[in-house]
């Protein structure tokens, strides 16, 4: 957006000037530094400009006063040094080099503070992608763990095997927010690293079914934890300007994840207990998530919250860079005092104040899971095999791949689109989808072609997911969320999102073999179709808006 920092030549009348950077877009409240350039003590003072420019009034040779507008959070100042002549007029004005010079901030171009964040959001991502891979590790082991344990004539503890990672979970989403607001982000992170390593010994280790419940339940509990903390600590941390693009980043490696766990299970075939290497390396993402952490800055917000200021500053500058603290600092302070209320408690959430907005996040992930998402991403090899695929690991990959090239094609559109409208075209791809899939096992003038119409919808499908319906919401709540619910609300969102998950995971073989894979195909089509009509009517947008600009447009009573 700024230039370099080169030098600018020219005579300057010492009565008065005016030397423009040109209009800043940013409503945000603006400041004013004021500098005496004979003693070089500096001035705060409130402005509500919104043009980015340098005044000089009555300059001499021996003393200036200089008026800087700036911008708020995530913009900069130039560095000028002012040289006057003889007879009062200023020759030139350039970088400042000395410490005899006045000296503004120095301008950074906005793509520096941007790529300096990606490192930490890609160690946060390792939660993700963790996420991901206990969920779809299951698909292609659950028949071999099966064997190896003893319960192939039992589906229902099958059925627990894959659902006590749900419960488990559950458990770690509800108390993801807490932990990250009393320990810090980072700090909860870390401890997240020991249910999920511990957890995957005890997987890869079973000899027992009781044993691997215990293991798949403590890794639940780790990926819970990671599905509340990683979108909050990516949305803390993101400029406005791309926070949309960085927040999809969060179902990107979730759906990496679960392509690197289908891929992983190609080796079943000739080696029937190569699942418990399957479950075992997952262990090395956990190690490496609490290492990276020790070395990742803390959320500015959280710090701030605290009372942490010198600490909130230098997370600012590892962020950003130093020229962009004081600004950052600002909108923080402002932030804090439009929002000095009390954190609210559980039951603040069911208030009339707070109930529209917090059913809105508990709806999009009971219609995210319900659609039939997780049915897909467990089952899909059992269900390909059906339809007379004879490679179904691979077709299972196929599906996986395309979850993560629909969801880096979503990361684009966020910031564009906008997240309501990818929503709603999501939803109604998805009911498109899952209606074809459930004429392909009925309709008889279908049955030769049964086998790629199951591929091709069940592609579709998870396209239409990655497009909206899985990044969109683990962006909006956090967005959407006034900051004294934010935890507490994400939580319980996260929550229905585990309960409904665990729900298909433990039933959903249980469904189609009792009304068959045709009638439930198409029960998930009725619920992405009622989706589409629940979105239109209730989903904000949110596009290019800061959190504190969306808390105040949700929330009239700040």
């Amino acid at each position: 957006m700024y230039g370099g920092g080169g030098g600018v030549k020219g005579s300057i009348n010492t009565k008065s000037l005016a030397v423009g950077f040109g209009a800043l877009k940013s409503q945000k409240q603006h400041y004013t530094s004021s500098l005496d350039f004979s003693n070089r003590n500096s001035q705060l003072s409130s402005s509500s400009s919104s043009s980015f420019g340098l005044r000089l009034n009555s300059l001499s040779s021996s003393s200036m006063a200089t008026e800087l507008t700036r911008s708020s959070l995530f913009h900069s100042r130039p560095v000028l040094k002012a040289l006057a002549s003889d007879g009062g007029d200023v020759e030139e004005v350039r970088p400042i080099k000395s410490e005899d010079d006045v000296t503004y901030a120095v301008p950074v171009p906005q793509q520096q503070g941007k790529a300096s964040v990606l490192p930490f959001v890609g160690v946060a991502c390792l939660g993700a992608i963790l996420f991901g891979y206990h969920l779809g590790v299951v698909n292609g082991a659950l028949e071999y763990l099966a064997k190896d344990l003893g319960i192939v004539e039992n589906t229902v503890l099958q059925g627990w095997i894959v659902s006590t990672l749900l419960a488990g979970a559950t458990v770690g989403s509800f108390t993801g927010g807490a932990l990250a607001d009393k320990f810090g982000r980072t700090r909860t992170f870390q401890l997240d690293a020991i249910p999920l390593t511990i957890g995957a010994v005890l997987c890869a280790t079973a000899q027992s079914v009781q044993t691997m419940i215990i293991g798949r339940l403590l890794a639940g509990i780790g990926i819970g934890i990671s599905s509340a903390i990683v979108p909050l600590y990516i949305s803390e941390i993101s400029p406005t300007e791309i926070r949309g693009a960085l927040g999809s980043v969060n179902q990107l490696f979730i759906c990496i994840g679960i392509l690197l766990a289908l891929v992983a299970g190609l080796p079943l075939a000739g080696n029937p207990i190569w699942w418990r290497t399957m479950f075992g390396i997952s262990a090395v993402p956990a190690v490496l998530l609490a290492l990276g952490m020790a070395f990742s800055p803390e959320s500015p917000r959280w710090l701030f919250q605290q009372g942490k200021f010198s600490e909130a500053e230098k997370s600012i500058k590892t962020l950003y860079g130093k020229e962009r603290v004081a600004d950052a600092m600002t909108d923080l302070n402002v932030a804090s005092q439009g929002s000095a209320e009390q954190e609210a408690g559980w039951f603040d959430l069911f208030s009339s104040r707070y109930w529209k907005v917090v059913s809105v996040g508990v709806a999009l992930f009971f219609f995210q899971q319900m659609a039939g998402i997780n049915a897909v991403v467990y089952y899909s090899t059992a269900v390909f095999r059906s339809a007379g695929i004879e490679s179904d690991v691979a077709a299972s990959a196929l599906v996986g791949a395309s979850n993560v090239f629909g969801t880096t094609i979503a990361s684009s559109l966020m910031d564009r689109q906008g997240r309501k409208s990818l929503l709603i075209t999501s939803f109604f791809g998805m009911a498109a989808s899952m209606l074809l899939l459930s004429l392909s096992f009925t309709w008889k003038a279908l049955a030769p072609y049964s086998g790629t119409l199951a591929v091709l919808g069940t592609v579709c499908y998870v396209l239409s997911f990655s497009l909206g319906a899985g990044p969109v919401p683990a962006l909006l709540l956090p967005e959407i969320f006034a900051s004294r619910i934010r935890a507490k609300a994400v939580a319980l969102s996260l929550g229905m999102h585990w309960a409904a998950n665990f729900v298909i995971g433990l039933y959903f073989l249980s469904f189609v073999n009792k009304f068959g894979i045709s009638s439930v195909y198409l029960g998930f089509s009725g619920i992405c179709l009622l989706g589409v009509l629940y979105i239109a009517a209730n989903v904000v947008e949110t596009k290019g808006r800061s959190l504190e600009e969306i808390e105040r447009a949700l929330d009239p009573a700040i």
